[in-house]
């Protein structure tokens, strides 16, 4: 128990989180331990109407799909959040967590005209999509370890296999997660790595007392700087191009067949 809880604290907190989170919604879910309906979003359950259930501003962003869907989307949330906490977020996990909650309650007000009660599609959407938009020029990646596709159109890629598998609607209900990864990217880190962060960089620094909580001294936060110093964002290379780039460290998405990605 000891050695598990070890190789958790591994984790970066955000990542952590996220993950637990998930879990500890969609687990006990498709368990039948708990009715999907004590975790759904509806505003009446939130604001007062029909009472105070504030729980559900969380439990709605992590409620997943079943079957091979929820191990899928496990492990690409993990991927992508411990890219972004290891890569642009290092010792910031501060920024990320306050950027993040940002980024959820825009999610829920563009979802209003959708009328929806699920926001993890969405929420993993805007992840994979800052993490992209932060990759290398021609990085690469393996759609579900059968095509190679640059990175950066990854999310446009899910949003076709949600289209695919759900129809218009479950496209329609993530497509918000791409808006606001777009302008999170946007907002945060600029129009391109060599700028010295967007816009609203200043303004997506977390607080003093959420950095001390974080055990951070609360410097500046995420931008292209510390990119191009650390060498982040989503690496991801092809066999071919990996000769070329032996010294440089990579990272990207390894999961399912995507492992092959690297090797000659």
């Amino acid at each position: 128990m000891d050695g598990f809880v070890a190789e958790l604290k591994k984790i970066p907190p955000v990542t952590r989180f996220l993950c637990i989170s998930l879990i500890s919604v969609t687990g006990p879910v498709l368990m039948q331990l708990v009715s999907p309906y004590k975790v759904l979003y509806h505003q009446s359950f939130v604001f007062g109407e029909r009472g105070f259930e504030v729980w559900r501003l969380w439990s709605s962003f992590f409620l997943g799909s079943g079957g091979l869907g929820f191990i899928f989307e496990m492990i690409m949330l993990y991927r992508t959040g411990n890219e972004l906490e290891s890569g642009p977020y290092l010792r910031k996990s501060s920024d990320l967590a306050f950027q993040l909650v940002v980024a959820c309650g825009a999610i829920i007000v563009t979802s209003i005209p959708l009328s929806s009660t699920v926001f993890f599609r969405p929420l993993l959407l805007s992840l994979v999509y800052l993490s992209s938009q932060l990759a290398p020029p021609g990085a690469q990646t393996s759609l579900y370890g059968l095509i190679s596709i640059p990175v950066k159109y990854f999310p446009f890629a899910l949003l076709g296999m949600d289209l695919l598998n759900g129809g218009p609607r479950a496209a329609a209900l993530a497509l918000p997660g791409a808006v606001i990864g777009h302008l999170w990217w946007w907002g945060i880190f600029g129009s391109g790595a060599g700028g010295r962060g967007g816009p609203l960089a200043e303004y997506g620094r977390a607080p003093r007392w959420l950095a001390r909580w974080f055990g951070e001294s609360g410097g500046s936060g995420a931008n292209a700087e510390s990119i191009r110093a650390t060498g982040s964002g989503v690496h991801v290379v092809p066999p071919r191009a990996r000769a070329e780039e032996n010294a440089q460290t990579t990272h990207g998405y390894r999961w399912g067949s995507g492992q092959r990605l690297g090797r000659d």
